[in-house]
């Protein structure tokens, strides 16, 4: 069955073809009678405009360039089913690109112009600022998400305080009563490690009558987390970890339960992010909630916003996190 062509569809309504070309343009000039004549002629034959041709009229392909470089970590289908949903809500489409093991944007530039984009999404906790910055010097709308904080950003930057992220499982793990505590990281390059660190040390540094220590997994990944606890527990042991993410804490409950020990018990373990995984009934992951889909919703409404003023003023939007307990860490 071949394809309803324009010229067809201007036929059956009895109008030009560019008629029918300005019904499916948006923001093209047609009065309502002329758009009710070209619809009814279009469902009719079932008709539907061609967006790669709509993109030469108009100048825009409606793609928006989805960047990412963490794809084992499994958040990230979270974050990409809600990403992909919310752009396509908008009538806009999503370009996935894969950037894991990337650390030069300029290929990564190169070929989302190639596609020509109407913007780019970095989301990423792990890319510097400098990374999303190569696009805005490329002339591309972009927000970074769940991007580094900083009150004077290049960029629109969307997500969490990280330190305080750090700050917040000091406090919670000296309110339960622990005297030895770690810090277990993501990649030490990573920019979401290193200022989950600084806030950790920080805090740490105020309670004297604690022990602590910090140590970084090789990647924000499941066996990333069970190798680095591994090691740890072939040496001293803290009595409870933050690590940086779920999913290196669900790595870290594999090794310390397969080492014949029993969380909270023996050892204790807080996330961050609250991805579904966390909550099963067989990992009850203590965490600290990232709230993804408030991000991911703002970021979405910059990116919108920036392909009609693609000059507006960077800005930094922090969402809260908050404590979900469960059963990794011991209760007073």
């Amino acid at each position: 069955m071949t394809a309803v062509t324009l010229k067809e569809v201007a036929e059956r309504a009895g109008v030009s073809r560019s008629a029918v070309s300005r019904t499916f343009t948006d923001g093209a000039s047609v009065s309502e009678s002329m758009r009710r004549k070209v619809e009814k002629a279009a469902k009719e034959l079932g008709y539907t405009p061609n967006a790669l041709a709509s993109s030469l009229t108009t100048g825009r392909t409606h793609l928006i360039g989805l960047v990412s470089n963490n794809f084992h970590n499994p958040i990230f289908l979270e974050v990409f089913d809600l990403f992909t949903r919310g752009l396509q809500e908008r009538g806009l489409r999503p370009l996935l690109v894969n950037l894991s093991d990337e650390t030069d944007p300029e290929q990564s530039v190169n070929m989302l112009r190639q596609y020509s984009v109407d913007g780019v999404v970095v989301a990423s906790s792990t890319l510097t600022p400098e990374f999303s910055s190569a696009f805005k010097q490329a002339g591309l709308p972009v927000v970074h998400s769940f991007g580094r904080h900083t009150s004077t950003p290049d960029v629109h930057v969307v997500g969490i305080d990280n330190v305080e992220c750090g700050r917040m499982a000091v406090k919670e793990l000296v309110r339960l009563g622990y005297k030895h505590i770690a810090f277990m990281g993501g990649p030490v390059t990573a920019t979401s490690t290193q200022d989950r660190l600084q806030g950790f040390t920080s805090e740490a540094k105020k309670h004297k009558q604690i022990k602590f220590s910090h140590s970084f997994a090789q990647s924000y990944s499941f066996e990333a987390g069970r190798k680095e606890m591994l090691r740890l527990l072939n040496r001293e042991p803290a009595a409870a970890y933050f690590c940086g993410d779920d999913v290196l804490s669900i790595g870290a409950l594999s090794a310390i339960t397969e080492s014949g020990l029993n969380v909270p018990n023996d050892i204790g373990l807080l996330g961050l992010n609250d991805m579904e995984m966390s909550g099963w009934e067989n990992i009850g992951l203590t965490t600290l909630r990232q709230p993804i889909s408030q991000i991911v919703s703002s970021s979405i409404e910059l990116i919108v916003a920036m392909l009609d003023d693609p000059k507006r003023f960077p800005e930094a939007r922090l969402f809260p996190c908050s404590i979900v307990s469960r059963r990794t860490l011991r209760q007073q």
